[in-house]
């Protein structure tokens, strides 16, 4: 009995995706003329991006004003009913505005169209239903009509909302591609986060330098190489010669392979057992490349150096942890 139930919850989920991806599917017939003037408004908008919508439209329209206004398109979202509350002052002539909702009949933002009118905003309306008073009224009107909802009952807005949200998508990543957005200007909008940490951290900003770095001399012995490498506590050290070029790295791996041929710390020469021909870095580019090399290469630590291979820094992966690039 419980496996028949376990059996109906997968086929009533697996209908709702199926349904909901039709619905997507349906979309690409609807990239037409319409949908580029209403890019063109938004490109040519010297304000803001007004996306307003009600109840469930609302909660989606609120996720396409984010995603424009994260993707170069400066926008936000205006509840229609606090609009009609003092909140229409939100909106200038210069502004673009967006509205939502699946009948396009919606009361409070039809309520708020005079306003709009007289002060001539271009408007964008994206309904499922060209005949509606919303899309009648519009500068532009995108069709994001649904064959069904996902919803047996055909009440709970499902595929629909889907569909605006993927429509919303669409106009947003047209805009960024249009624009030429790239990932330096997605990062500055998202410093807070992990994915602007990747993708504006150097270096150069979690790096060791100065009398944080492990350095030995090439003709030092061994011992001296573990004091410092435990002084500073990276797991390596560099090994340079007198202009303090690198050389190479002693690590804890070189120590093992050492003493498994019971080689004498006091009496061998770093520059005997090292690994010559380290990989090395410059402080200059971003520490989420640093990580991939370190990835690549299977090791934990790098140094960094200049552009005579002068030793500047060194890094290690977990630097790059606590600054959270991992």
């Amino acid at each position: 009995m419980k496996s028949n139930h376990n059996q109906n919850l997968k086929a009533l989920g697996l209908a709702v995706i199926r349904t909901e991806a039709q619905a997507v599917i349906a979309l690409e017939k609807k990239i037409n003329d319409n949908f580029v003037q209403a890019c063109h408004l938004m490109l040519n908008c010297k304000g803001r991006v007004v996306v307003t919508g009600m109840g469930k439209s609302g909660h989606i329209a609120g996720k396409i004003a984010a995603t424009l206004a994260s993707t170069g398109t400066p926008a936000f979202y205006v509840h229609p009913g606090e609009a009609s509350h003092g909140d229409l002052g939100m909106i200038t002539s210069q502004d673009v505005v967006l509205a939502l909702s699946n009948s396009g009949e919606t009361g409070e933002v039809l309520t708020i169209l005079p306003i709009i009118k007289r002060i001539d905003v271009p408007f964008i309306a994206m309904t499922g239903n060209f005949e509606s008073s919303l899309a009648k009224f519009a500068t532009v009107h995108i069709d994001v009509s649904v064959a069904e909802e996902a919803c047996p009952l055909g009440l709970a807005p499902t595929s629909s909302t889907t569909a605006a949200l993927v429509m919303g998508d669409a106009l947003a990543v047209s805009l960024l591609e249009t624009k030429g957005f790239s990932r330096d200007d997605f990062a500055l909008s998202h410093p807070g986060g992990s994915l602007g940490k990747r993708l504006l951290l150097m270096v150069s900003d979690i790096m060791h330098s100065g009398s944080e770095v492990p350095v030995i001399l090439k003709n030092a012995w061994v011992s001296d190489a573990l004091l410092e490498m435990t002084e500073k506590k990276l797991g390596m050290t560099a090994v340079v010669n007198k202009e303090n070029q690198v050389l190479g790295v002693f690590t804890d791996g070189d120590l093992r392979r050492m003493l498994e041929k019971n080689l004498n710390i006091h009496k061998t020469v770093v520059a005997e057992v090292m690994t010559e021909n380290c990989k090395v870095i410059q402080d200059d580019i971003l520490a989420a490349e640093a990580m991939k090399v370190m990835q690549q290469k299977k090791i934990n630590a790098l140094l960094i150096v200049d552009d005579q291979n002068r030793l500047s820094g060194a890094l290690n992966m977990h630097d790059l942890i606590r600054a959270g690039i991992v």
